[in-house]
């Protein structure tokens, strides 16, 4: 089988290789930026939107025109790549997965992608990468790229250039090892296994908050867009940074350990955005118990959900095996040893006691024991050709087998 596969380094450009770095995503920017007007003008005034082949005579027009010649200066590819990204958001828009497209912004997410692989040379003997209009760039090298390059991408973040090679290779089917799994997701406990152990939350955010704080206090007080007031916002972007680092590769972690050593896992298919909405509501309408909400909502998008069902899904792949998405209504109110279902089988937060047949067990337990039965229920009726209800939110049918 293929395998797509993205290997990222940390790059060590010198000064005039980071000042062209700049100037590319910039470029890249303003075309996105241009084109994304452009569409907008056009529908504005009745007519058709532009495709790919249509943005990219007028990218040709922009690069002869005196007012934009610069943009002659970046290579051309990575052009194109920042117009392929307006299409995909416009296609994501009109399929209901995302937001309309929005203007970027210096600063945030610079980055640009060379598509064609015979203009990158990779040297990873001497930890070097070859990228047009950039020459020879050295980069940290920690792990060897395996397989064929396909395209490299260039990224900033806090103050730091990295590039991802994404590569290509053949690997042997996998034959999954050990066997079925469910996992009830939550605060007090970031995931519970259905076998009783249990992973702890790391609370990234929560253990930076008060330096996070104290540093955006000290940033606020400063004469915005002076030299302290930018020292000061590196210094905000430097614990951000550290917060998404730490929650990353705990997930990544947690993600490996549980698809090496189960071939199906089944997941609560959770609505992270309404499970996090505000509840301050308006001023005609105002909200009940908003500052508790608020460190509800805190605590659910720092745990990072969505990113571990992501990372679950394609390792599972890697490794031959299966992902199930399930609806999680009732999966912590059902008993699962005589099927009652009540929410007074859940009296506190911690502790199930089924007022039917008497059973007790920890409620995040009893959660992922359910989990795993819908699961092995959707996976059979699936198999079968059976007709189910999908789980909503699912994004490429988990319950599937993949890989």
């Amino acid at each position: 089988m293929q395998r797509l596969q993205a290997f990222k380094f940390e790059l060590r450009p010198d000064g005039q290789q980071e000042r062209q770095m700049r100037r590319f995503a910039g470029s890249c920017r303003f075309v996105f930026n241009k084109a994304l007007a452009l569409q907008q003008e056009r529908h504005e005034h009745g007519e058709k939107k532009l495709g790919y082949a249509g943005l990219c005579k007028r990218l040709t027009e922009w690069r002869h025109d005196p007012e934009t010649a610069w943009l002659a200066d970046a290579p051309v590819h990575p052009l194109q790549q920042a117009l392929k990204d307006l299409e995909r958001a416009y296609a994501n828009f009109f399929a209901q997965r995302a937001d309309f497209p929005r203007f970027k912004k210096k600063g945030r997410s610079d980055s640009f992608r060379y598509p064609d692989p015979k203009q990158i040379k990779l040297d990873q003997t001497n930890s070097r990468i070859f990228l047009p209009k950039l020459g020879w760039l050295r980069y940290r090298n920690s792990r060897d790229v395996l397989g064929t390059v396909k395209n490299v991408t260039v990224s900033q973040s806090c103050g730091k250039w990295f590039v991802s090679v994404q590569s290509e290779r053949e690997v042997a089917q996998p034959i999954p090892n050990g066997g079925a799994v469910g996992i009830d997701l939550g605060v007090a406990r970031f995931a519970t296994l259905s076998d009783g152990t249990f992973h702890a939350p790391l609370h990234s955010f929560k253990r930076h908050e008060t330096a996070l704080r104290k540093a955006q206090q000290a940033m606020g007080r400063k004469t915005q867009f002076s030299n302290n007031w930018k020292k000061a916002k590196g210094r905000v972007q430097k614990i951000h940074s550290r917060i998404g680092n730490a929650r990353r590769d705990y997930l990544h972690k947690a993600s490996t350990t549980i698809s090496q050593n189960h071939a199906m896992v089944c997941i609560e298919d959770l609505q992270v955005r309404n499970m996090s909405r505000s509840a301050a509501g308006n001023t005609e309408k105002p909200g009940r118990n908003v500052r508790a909400k608020s460190g509800l909502n805190k605590s659910i998008l720092d745990q990072g959900w969505f990113e571990f069902r992501r990372q679950l899904d394609y390792k599972l792949a890697w490794n031959g095996g299966w992902l199930v998405a399930v609806p999680p209504r009732n999966t912590s109110r059902t008993c699962p040893c005589c099927g009652h279902v009540s929410a007074d089988n859940r009296q506190t937060q911690a502790r199930f006691e089924c007022v039917a047949c008497g059973f007790e067990e920890n409620a995040d337990v009893v959660g992922a024991l359910n989990v795993l039965r819908a699961g092995h229920a959707r996976f059979a009726c699936e198999v079968s050709g059976a007709v189910m209800p999908p789980a909503a939110g699912t994004h490429r049918g988990e319950s599937a087998r993949v890989g």
